[in-house]
């Protein structure tokens, strides 16, 4: 099977755009496709702050040289059928809810060439969901990212029962060269492994917050202090993103869900708040 060289991102939300600077840093050509204008507008701003903090990160170290060389092998589209006309491999980090990313997969089958193959990067639902609407079932697996991908490079594998193991093979490759770790996965699970150890601590995080046990600040200093770690969940949620995070809440049967779900949208989103990305969250950055 031929080497990955040309890479499609749909959605150049908080973590898509960190997908498509990695690897044009590492040096691919890449593409980032999202639904309009003024979002890729957006997108622009998202790189050349990456671009700045690729060069002050000790991780990385880039010199101004090599962040504007990853620049120059990102190009925007808003048109699906041209971004995805040549691409080897096609990342999917659209909105994490189910009915989207099938549409998005029903057109894209019809959009890409034969070669390409298609990986998602949903966070919470298993590539078995999905596999039917991709048109190519054997070309398509899961990739998962971690957030603040320069630094935290993990690249979670999973493909299904359907998955080409050369295709396997070959994405394993790519995350290689795209200077991730890669993490493979011998069958599916929901959560990976990163999320199968992550969510739990958020979910209950939230029940807490929700059933009024103790405020934000009160349960990430617990964390903070108790094991050790850098940061607490409430810090983690604001850079996951609050609307990813309503996404998953909003759609979870569990009562205490929806009510941590309506608070992120009342005290948060509605009001512009939507974690690091826009400076404000639980926490002001």
């Amino acid at each position: 099977m031929s080497a990955i060289k040309k890479v499609t991102v749909l959605g150049t939300g908080v973590l898509g755009s960190q997908i498509a600077f990695q690897a044009a840093f590492h040096g691919f050509d890449v593409t980032a496709y999202d639904i309009s204008e003024e979002i890729l507008e957006k997108a622009k701003a998202r790189f050349a702050q990456l671009s700045e903090i690729y060069q002050a990160d000790s991780v990385v170290a880039a010199t101004r040289e090599q962040a504007e060389a990853a620049l120059a092998r990102l190009l925007l589209s808003s048109d699906l059928g041209e971004a995805v006309a040549d691409a080897d491999l096609v990342i999917e980090a659209v909105p994490e809810l189910l009915a989207l990313k099938r549409e998005t997969y029903t057109r894209l089958a019809a959009l890409a060439p034969a070669k390409t193959i298609f990986a998602t990067n949903s966070s919470t639902l298993l590539p078995s969901d999905l596999k039917q609407f991709t048109g190519r079932p054997d070309r398509f697996l899961a990739l998962h990212y971690a957030n603040n991908v320069w630094r935290f490079n993990t690249a979670e594998i999973m493909g299904t029962t359907d998955t080409d193991p050369e295709v396997y093979r070959s994405v394993v490759e790519f995350a290689k060269a795209s200077g991730l770790v890669p993490i493979e996965l011998k069958k599916e699970k929901a959560g990976y492994v990163l999320n199968s150890l992550l969510v739990p601590l958020l979910n209950a995080a939230a029940g807490l917050l929700v059933d009024d046990i103790a405020d934000v600040e009160t349960i990430d200093k617990t964390w903070r202090i108790a094991t050790g770690a850098p940061v607490g969940p409430f810090q983690i949620y604001d850079t996951v993103g609050l609307t990813t995070a309503y996404n998953i809440a909003s759609t979870s049967p569990d009562p205490r869900s929806q009510k941590f779900a309506a608070l992120l949208k009342e005290k948060y989103i509605d009001k512009g708040k939507l974690g690091v990305s826009t400076g404000e969250g639980f926490y002001t950055y």
